[in-house]
């Protein structure tokens, strides 16, 4: 039978044959390419094939391509080939310089240990990508697992045997079709970030900041805003950020952790990808590639997801609020500081189609909805204690203010107010039940004792010297 009257089928049979066989070698890259679904060029291919043939010389188990991720986004962000102008270097470390000036006078968080960068689109995948990674590896794990299931589900009989076995490389196949997609939409999202911690999270290397002069002259085109305020403004935002990473070390480690919680618990729709693979068409496989765009095949999510997601919130509106009210102070002289932060908030607020995709590809959408919320709280907080007591909370994460202070920060304002006269803050139920822990009033002491396990004179103290 000619290869032209070959049917869909025949020819997606015969590209498994190939793979369970032992010929990754000989299989057509434009073949491989079809079922992909993707518009790659020839060197992402040629690192695809030799994901593969590392497969079946048996490479690390359930190895996923982050090459093929890097390649794919660099791709993209390098389109243009455009790179930092002397004249655009020159505006921004200007501004740098004065925003280190201006936020020296609004925090007690010290400066950063390196100067800040002016980045090119690739720079920005090369430097952020690491951290994306981390984040995707439990997605792409999951989506990578029920994959294989799938698939291995849907084969006809006679290939069985072909198919047993071969987990490692259909592992290998799902995880690089995700990390694909992951890489697309990080190049996608180096055409629309201004600045290293426009998404929220810590993606630059600690203690890092940048500016995309590329993407922030496209921001500034419809604000009608002069261009020197505006690059002052985004310079004292980035570094405010950098400088609240930098400081609270910890803090790095709780933001990605939070957003590591919320990936392990997104588990693939198995039913809907099986429904998918039941009717796939190598000839027309954009089905699945838009399946995992649109987000399609993750289920809704669980209730502890929701939780997860609800903690990570308040931690990204906690972070983003601070760095709004330190900006606002360090930026009053700036006659159309308001405005640009408006438009900033707006901006964050409703994100970009590349962040979208991001949220539609692992579930999870990286915005702080509470920001205005939050801002309000650390401006009740700095117009109490002042710059010193507002940034102190961030030394150490037990001090860090959470979503009851962000709903209500009377409490937090009055507990600061009492400490920094130097007075003991009235106690509230923490301490009460921590009173009552160190006085043996715990539930169910009353029951030990009636046990004969409670407190006796040879176990400790009596009762009327038990502290309090």
């Amino acid at each position: 039978m000619a290869d032209d009257d070959r049917s869909p089928e025949d020819e997606f049979q015969e590209l498994i044959r190939q793979l369970f066989g032992g010929g990754a070698g000989g299989i057509d890259p434009e073949q491989l390419s079809r079922l992909a679904g993707m518009n790659i060029d020839p060197a992402m291919m040629q690192t695809v094939m030799a994901h593969l043939q590392g497969a079946f010389a048996g490479g690390p188990e359930g190895g996923i391509s982050w090459e093929l991720a890097q390649r794919q986004a660099l791709h993209i962000a390098n389109q243009d080939g455009l790179g930092v102008t002397a004249s655009q270097q020159t505006d921004l470390d200007q501004a740098f310089a004065l925003a280190t000036l201006w936020l020296s006078e609004a925090t007690t968080i010290s400066d950063l240990p390196a100067p800040p960068k002016t980045l090119t689109r690739g720079g920005w995948v090369e430097a952020t990508l690491p951290v994306w990674q981390q984040l995707a590896e439990p997605v792409a794990t999951s989506i990578a697992d029920a994959l294989t299931s799938a698939l291995s589900d849907q084969a006809p009989e006679d290939m069985q045997g072909l198919v047993q076995g071969a987990g490692r490389l259909m592992r290998t196949v799902g995880g690089s079709l995700f990390a694909s997609q992951l890489g697309q939409v990080v190049g996608s999202l180096s055409k629309e970030v201004v600045s290293g911690g426009d998404v929220g999270i810590p993606l630059m290397p600690d203690g890092e900041a940048a500016i995309l002069p590329q993407n922030f002259a496209d921001f500034g085109r419809d604000l009608e805003v002069p261009e020197d305020q505006l690059a002052l403004y985004v310079a004292t935002r980035e570094l405010a950020h950098a400088r609240l990473f930098r400081h609270a070390r910890w803090l790095r480690l709780h933001v990605i952790s939070q957003v590591t919680e919320f990936a392990r618990g997104v588990h693939v729709d198995t039913d809907a990808l099986e429904e998918l693979a039941s009717r796939f068409d190598p000839a027309a496989p954009e089905e699945l590639r838009s399946a995992l765009e649109s987000g399609a095949l993750l289920p809704a999510r669980s209730e502890a997801q929701n939780a997860a997601l609800a903690r990570l919130e308040n931690l990204l509106a906690t972070i983003e609020g601070w760095v709004d009210i330190v900006t606002a102070d360090a930026t009053s002289r700036l006659p159309s500081a308001d405005r640009i932060a408006e438009a900033v908030r707006r901006r964050r607020a409703v994100g970009g189609p590349a962040e979208r995709a991001l949220g539609s590809l692992v579930g999870l959408e990286l915005r702080p909805r509470r920001m205005r919320e939050a801002a309000a709280m650390w401006r009740a907080v700095t117009d109490a204690v002042g710059p010193t007591g507002r940034d102190a909370l961030w030394d150490y994460p037990d001090l860090m203010p959470g979503a009851a202070d962000i709903d209500d920060p009377s409490a937090l304002v009055a507990r600061l107010e009492a400490r920094a006269r130097g007075e003991e803050p009235a106690p509230d139920e923490f301490d009460d039940a921590l009173a009552k822990l160190l006085a043996g009033d715990e539930p169910g002491a009353d029951a030990a004792e009636d046990a004969g396990e409670g407190d006796s004179p040879e176990d400790g103290a009596p009762d009327d010297h038990r502290p309090v």
